[in-house]
């Protein structure tokens, strides 16, 4: 699966064995073991132990990521050497405001890299940071750009859709993916499915979750809607080339293209 066909990412600790050997029979599209915020101090050794290990059992059709630790952090060197020998498809970097931050974790790992922007500095920074070498995708952590921005905790995403609309831009601009931040209130069920449906219609490939149950409503919001598929196939199929009528509205190539890209996506999720 591209990395832009995923819908659901789950952040795990690492440090939870339980968690990690449940994750394989989740319908999620991305497992994300971390080994930053999830993890204590004093278990962050026995959490990359635990990563390594499961990374190289594996989590079957999933693609796969780690969260490190910034720079400055003990564990932050052996954690990116482990990375490179490891079985993982993307690290996530948190906290990144400049490309070099990506660069120099990419060099070491050599595996592409998800850049987490969690401060005004880090959405300033965006469209270098979505350019730079090694960036495969940027996350959106909204927690601490909250923070950041002095939004109250309790306060709607009204101040952050400049923000979030940035950082979309930023990563369309280079054709790198693009995710939205996680969702808190776990017993929220409707407010959880509403801002699936916001972050979808900004732009977002998906979104980042931080519990299983978060998974089919993030999986049915972006994926693709069945009858558009049936549409995009039909519009494929019927297109001759140039601008021209179908079922009742005018189409180029352009939207010939999106219906295939529409049909990738449906495919690599199997819908």
């Amino acid at each position: 699966m591209l990395l832009r066909h995923a819908r659901s990412l789950l952040f795990l600790p690492a440090s939870n064995p339980r968690a990690i050997a449940k994750a394989r029979v989740l319908p999620c599209d991305m497992v994300l073991l971390d080994l930053e915020d999830a993890v204590p101090d004093d278990r962050k050794e026995e959490a990359l132990a635990h990563a390594v290990e499961a990374l190289a059992e594996g989590f079957g059709s999933r693609l796969t990521a780690v969260r490190i630790n910034v720079a400055g952090v003990p564990s932050h060197g052996r954690e990116m050497v482990a990375m490179k020998t490891s079985a993982v498809d993307y690290v996530v970097l948190p906290k990144v405001e400049n490309p070099k931050q990506v660069k120099d974790v990419f060099s070491v790992c050599q595996k592409p890299v998800i850049a987490m922007i969690e401060s005004a500095a880090g959405v300033l920074a965006a469209p270098a940071i979505a350019a730079g070498e090694g960036c495969a995708g940027l996350f959106m952590g909204n927690n601490d750009l909250r923070q950041d921005l002095g939004i109250p905790p309790s306060a709607g995403r009204e101040g952050l859709s400049l923000s979030l609309q940035a950082v979309i831009l930023a990563a369309r601009a280079v054709r790198v993916a693009v995710f939205d931040g996680v969702f808190n209130r776990l017993d929220d069920e409707a407010g959880f499915e509403a801002e699936c449906a916001a972050g979808h219609v900004l732009g977002f490939d998906g979104k980042t979750l931080i519990h299983p149950s978060q998974v089919p409503v993030a999986n049915q919001v972006f994926g693709p809607d069945p009858q558009a598929v049936a549409d995009a196939r039909r519009l494929v199929e019927a297109a001759t080339g140039g601008a021209e009528r179908f079922e009742g509205r005018m189409v180029e190539s352009m939207h010939v293209e999106e219906a295939k890209a529409l049909i990738a996506r449906a495919e690599a999720v199997g819908e």
